[in-house]
């Protein structure tokens, strides 16, 4: 949820916390009717937009509140505090040499953490990263970056809790090339492999997976007949699960969805009123509206209407 960018200001005279006056408070307000619960933010940029301060909670409609946290974010360092656990996380990262990046967190009531280390290898598209747990618990983990994907080799307990527990090495991977106008992919992960081909052009995208040893395949089809008309359906061959969408923009700022899914019998349709991926400060009046319809195959009646919003205001 934090911001990673910050937008360097003129310091005013005078300097201190505040050092172009009062800090600008931003307020942003959610509301989902299926839960009745408001989730509430309040933060402010800090030190000339160097840092950030930021109150988040949850109410209902009694007043309330629950799951109240402050954070405070900088670009190396960052604190976030849960005033019901009276706990703490603490984060930072540092660039200790030229490629070479320092990462580190802690929770202060479990009294465990992680520190870790990258750097690059001849060029940043190859990185080598060392992870290890605090207190450690063994080996650290090794992972290996570099264009195609990446592989990583971390001990693991295995066995039962009845039986005396042995560390292994383990191995995963994730491998990416090009193949006939698509990308393939093939994941590996503690014996388990995903193999994945994504064929995509102006107009259709065609993706079929498979999972190994279970033979699990499902596949993905989307076709854009417009610029503002897409449709996209998905089968689950293992399973004989099916669900298609239905999306029709109009702008940037308004879109309707419809859609069904076999799995649990139901059928919907939405209607955004904003980017439903953006920000509240890009939408009309900095808010984003969603109402949703929920139909039950098996029972019409209990049809139910459901409706977010999202505003934001900047005192």
């Amino acid at each position: 949820m934090a911001e990673s960018k910050f937008d360097p200001q003129p310091i005013a005279d005078g300097g201190g916390l505040f050092a172009s006056g009062r800090p600008k408070l931003r307020l942003t307000s959610e509301y989902d009717s299926d839960t009745s619960i408001f989730f509430q933010k309040v933060s402010c940029k800090l030190l000339d937009n160097l840092a950030k301060l930021k109150l988040s909670f949850y109410n209902n409609g009694k007043g309330e509140v629950s799951e109240p946290q402050i954070s405070f974010i900088s670009k190396f360092f960052s604190l976030q505090y849960d005033v019901e656990e009276r706990d703490a996380v603490l984060k930072t990262s540092l660039e200790i040499a030229p490629g070479v990046q320092f990462r580190a967190a802690h929770q202060v009531k479990a009294r465990q953490g992680e520190v870790s280390v990258v750097a690059d290898l001849a060029t940043p598209a190859y990185k080598l990263e060392l992870a290890s747990a605090v207190p450690s618990v063994g080996m650290p983990k090794a992972t290996f970056k570099f264009p195609l994907g990446e592989v990583s080799l971390e001990e693991k307990e295995v066995g039962d809790e009845e039986e005396e527990q042995k560390r292994t090495l383990s191995v995963n991977g994730i491998l990416k090339s090009n193949v006939l106008n698509g990308l393939c992919t093939a994941r590996y992960e503690e014996e388990n492999w995903d193999l994945r081909y994504a064929f995509k052009d102006e107009h259709l995208t065609f993706v079929p997976s498979i999972s190994l040893p279970s033979n699990v395949l499902s596949c993905a089809f989307k076709r854009r007949f417009t610029p503002s008309d897409k449709l996209s359906y998905w089968y689950h061959f293992d399973s004989d699960n099916w669900s298609v969408v239905y999306k029709h923009t109009v702008g940037k700022d308004y879109k309707l969805k419809a859609g069904y899914d076999s799995e649990v019998r139901l059928g919907w349709a939405s209607l955004w009123v904003g980017d439903e991926d953006g920000k509240a400060k890009t939408a009309p009046l900095k808010m984003k509206v969603q109402f949703m319809l929920q139909v039950p195959q098996d029972d019409i009646k209990s049809s139910a209407l459901m409706f977010r919003v999202k505003k934001r205001w900047d005192i």
